[in-house]
């Protein structure tokens, strides 16, 4: 039976239909009302026009579908198949691992720990939390008050001895026998139920009476400590009271589309305050409908989390958002709103998430995308340079105090790190600590050598640092004779940027500025690069030193150990065969005895009289 009749048959019901291809894949997976008008409509020829539905009805060859009671269940069963199957028509979530966790696992000894994945493990699980650093900081006030771990240590036994977290009072000690108590540990993790759970107020009133409990059998230390918690849990009760008070939990959607790229950002709004925002990214939405995509991706993020907030915001309506309302009001047991907002405050936010999404393409895909030819003009037109720069070279000194002074050099080119064209230099002629005459030096020695060879020079040079490496690389390039190269350099902390020429007007770029995200990136690998290096020298220079003050250990010894072993610590650490593989007996010996421990005899006993003590055979 071809497809067409298949489709044809369909029930006139709800459910969710699969298409396939010929290999029995799900390549695509959609819900509907009735099913057969649904399905049906991908074979009329408006829809047939478009890419996307052209290319998937021409790879189907077969169509299951799943018939359910009602839209509701459409919807749930549609977002399970499609994390299912992932089929590569369907809107993905490709990132499922934004929203931390708090897990308290099911175990005797119950642990916490942060977690991005939701299991179905018996753990109890809390959050999500925003930002992503609450969760950690939550676990870590646990361990502080509660001394429940996040070890990795085995709990179906005993352990010889404690690890340094019991030491340090951020564990209660289940791991050794006698430490603690199975009540007492129970009692623990009950109360750090209490904490997670956000019933402060519960947990408050049972830490009193334990307090005075304690008080009046005269252990007075475990009573101040309950004290102390028992005034944080009041502080942290006070402040949610007052940050209830603002406003209510808000998730903004907004989304920035130039097909086949997508960029979403969605502002998590927490008791009316933004407390964190995330980005997404596509790249391979060919025929891309805003309604459909906002559709599946909310269906994909809420369905399968524990948490959803009162209001969702988005930029327009979809069809299905009446039976998604009801769904995740079900899940959150509270009425749940998706609003497009139309004025007041709320289009406003709503605007200022579509700025950043803007941004975060742009970000994304104008200037990251390795052959784009506007990343060049971007640059010249940020910069106001003569010609948009195919190719920079960034610089970098690092050095320690003056000692062991090094110089980086990095390449972009045509979109990327060229790292092939990578150089490094040790700087030869300065004394002492000065980064301007470092910068003269290497930028003299780079450009002579272009000059020599008669190689072209490149569209931009970049200097990590202020006006004062700026001036520095300027005068050594008019010492060599060149006048004309595109000079800038990036001002660390500030992140101003200064081009040659027109130091009185610093380029000052927006913080979401993908010019700015580009330039700090080719800055970062520059300083990354140089002092890397700079370790490395002086490392080499560390080990040569010491080594060189062993008598019997001359210098092809010293490199010989230099080049298989790369640092004092390691060689330290070599045992006399390893040693001898490399340098022969005699010099492993050598070494060996350079680093052994001085042996110190300890002084003998002494009689009341003061004469040393004599064994009574001797006496």
């Amino acid at each position: 039976m071809e497809l067409r009749e298949k489709v044809g048959q369909l029930p006139l019901a709800p459910g969710v239909y699969l298409y396939k291809d010929a290999g029995g894949r799900v390549i695509y997976v959609g819900k509907a009302k009735i099913l057969r008008h649904r399905v049906r409509s991908y074979f009329s020829e408006d829809k047939l026009g478009d890419i996307k539905t052209g290319t998937l009805i021409s790879e189907a060859r077969d169509i299951d579908y799943i018939l359910v009671d009602n839209e509701k269940e459409a919807l749930a069963l549609e977002n399970n198949l499609i994390k299912q199957y992932k089929p590569r028509f369907n809107i993905l979530l490709r990132d499922d691992k934004t929203y931390p966790y708090v897990k308290l696992t099911n175990e005797k000894y119950p642990r916490v720990y942060v977690t991005r994945r939701l299991r179905k493990d018996g753990a109890t699980y809390f959050g999500p939390f925003f930002p992503a650093n609450l969760a950690h900081r939550l676990v870590h006030f646990v361990h502080r008050h509660f001394q429940v771990p996040s070890c990795k240590v085995d709990l179906t036994r005993f352990h010889p001895k404690p690890c340094l977290q019991f030491h340090i009072h951020r564990c209660l000690g289940p791991c050794v026998q006698g430490l603690t108590t199975d009540e007492a540990y129970g009692a623990a993790v009950r109360d750090v139920r209490l904490f997670l759970d956000g019933r402060h107020g519960d947990l408050a009133r049972g830490l009193r009476a334990r307090m005075e409990a304690a008080s009046q059998e005269m252990r007075f230390e475990e009573a101040a400590g309950l004290r102390d918690l028992i005034a944080t849990m009041e502080e942290i009760e006070e402040r949610q009271k007052m940050a209830a008070a603002k406003g209510d939990d808000v998730d903004i959607f907004a989304v920035y589309a130039e097909p086949p790229l997508v960029a979403l950002n969605i502002f998590h709004l927490r008791n009316g305050q933004i407390v964190d925002r995330r980005e997404l990214f596509w790249e391979d939405q060919f025929e891309y409908d805003e309604s459909l995509f906002l559709s599946s991706l909310l269906k994909q993020i809420y369905l399968d989390q524990q948490f959803v907030p009162a209001e969702i915001h988005v930029p327009v309506e979809f069809e299905d958002l009446e039976a998604l309302e009801e769904l995740l009001s079900e899940k959150r047991q509270r009425r749940v709103e998706i609003r497009t907002p139309q004025r007041g405050q709320k289009k406003a936010l709503l605007g200022l998430v579509e700025t950043n999404a803007k941004h975060s393409f742009d970000a994304r895909f104008r200037v990251l995308k390795p052959s784009s030819r506007a990343i060049q003009e971007a640059l010249q037109d940020a910069l106001n340079l003569p010609e948009a720069p195919a190719r920079i070279e960034c610089f970098d000194i690092s050095h320690i105090q003056g000692t062991d002074k090094v110089a980086s050099m990095v390449v972009w080119e045509d979109g990327k790190m060229k790292k092939s064209d990578y150089r490094k230099f040790i700087i030869r002629t300065v004394i002492g600590n000065d980064d301007f005459a470092s910068m003269r030096e290497v930028v003299t020695r780079r450009y002579s050598r272009l000059l020599e060879e008669k190689t072209p020079l490149p569209g931009l040079v970049l200097i990590d640092g202020g006006l004062g490496q700026l001036h520095a690389a300027q005068e050594a390039l008019e010492a060599i004779g060149i006048a004309d190269q595109p000079l800038a350099s990036i001002a660390k902390r500030e992140e101003i940027i200064y081009v040659y020429g027109q130091e009185d007007e610093p380029v000052v770029l927006d913080r979401f500025s993908p010019i700015l995200h580009l330039v700090q990136s080719i800055r970062d690998e520059a300083h990354r690069f140089a002092v890397t290096f700079h370790r490395s020298l002086r490392n080499t220079r560390q080990l040569t030193s010491e080594l060189d003050t062993i008598h019997g250990v001359g210098a092809k010894t010293v490199q010989k150990l230099l080049k298989e072993f790369g640092s004092l610590e390691r060689v330290r650490a070599a045992t006399e065969t390893q040693l001898a593989v490399v340098v022969g007996r005699a010099a492993a010996k050598r070494v060996i005895a350079h680093y052994a421990p001085a042996v110190t005899v300890p002084p003998e006993p002494q009689s009341e009289a003061g004469a040393p003590d004599v064994p009574e055979h001797e006496a």
